[in-house]
């Protein structure tokens, strides 16, 4: 990723690649005229070796920038301690495969609170953590973990818990929802000033790489119900993007909308007005 810049993509292959392959999609994205692709494995790791290869090998080819999203079963502070090692593993199988395919981070949902404090939620999120750390140094692999910020406030996740466990890992950075931030605040997040709040707790260091995922977001006051396309939701992506400006963010945006590439085409299109 060229750290001196904004890059935007989808998450997933865009509908409108002609098929539903990762290769099929990194194409498609350099076509559009988008930098970035984030690859799916939310319903389990089924990319082999041979095939991350070759989508690192397009991704090279067309400058396209490749970050993966584990699956969403995940629970690593699970009183079932078979589940916490399942959970475990399908994080190292999304840094295995990513590593080979060059994607350049490792995004999950850590944790769900049950019935921890947060503060047992995020020591048993952080030995899990650790020990997948120990293991990239064994095997000297250069993809990175990236706790993702979530969008219910019962549970683990939010800007606070996930800045907490970066800085108490190092060499794990942030993936910032800011969709779901708005729904963790039940639609606070109105105007530039709101999210120069946010990003003002984010370390200067993150902000030169930050991952990021938006999208138009549903909530209710217990937080995130599901994704919407920018036209039909409150999400305030042109506040949030003269916020990134003023702040010089760089890093990557990917997109969750329903309508992948049409509302990061949107974004990109409107960061490019507004420099």
């Amino acid at each position: 990723m060229v750290k001196s810049e904004l890059l935007f993509g989808t998450a997933g292959v865009p509908h409108s690649a002609k098929a539903r392959s990762s290769v099929e999609g990194i194409e498609r994205i350099k076509e559009l005229g988008l930098d970035a692709m984030e690859l799916e494995f939310v319903r389990g790791v089924n990319m082999g070796k041979d095939t991350a290869r070759a989508v690192k090998k397009v991704a090279v080819e067309n400058k396209v920038a490749l970050s993966v999203h584990a699956p969403y079963y995940i629970n690593l502070n699970s009183e079932d301690k078979k589940k916490t090692e399942a959970s475990k593993k399908r994080i190292w199988d999304s840094l295995v495969v990513g590593e080979e395919a060059g994607a350049e981070i490792v995004t999950f949902h850590p944790a769900y609170l049950g019935k921890s404090s947060r503060e047992e939620c995020i020591q048993a999120v952080e030995k899990a953590l650790e020990e997948l750390l120990e293991k990239l140094e064994k095997e000297d692999m250069q993809i990175k973990l990236a706790p993702e910020t979530t969008g219910k406030n019962s549970v683990f996740g939010s800007l606070k818990e996930t800045l907490e466990l970066c800085k108490r890992l190092k060499g794990v950075q942030p993936m910032i929802d800011f969709a779901h931030l708005h729904a963790r605040c039940n639609g606070c997040l109105k105007d530039k000033k709101d999210f120069l709040e946010l990003l003002n707790r984010v370390p200067a260091t993150y902000l030169k790489r930050l991952r990021m995922h938006v999208s138009g977001i549903n909530y209710s006051d217990k937080g995130e119900r599901n994704h919407l396309n920018m036209s039909e939701a409150d999400f305030a992506y042109k506040e949030f993007l003269k916020a990134l400006k003023a702040k010089k963010v760089a890093g990557v945006i990917i997109c969750e909308s329903p309508n992948l590439e049409g509302d990061a085409l949107l974004m990109k299109e409107e960061w490019k007005r507004i420099t």
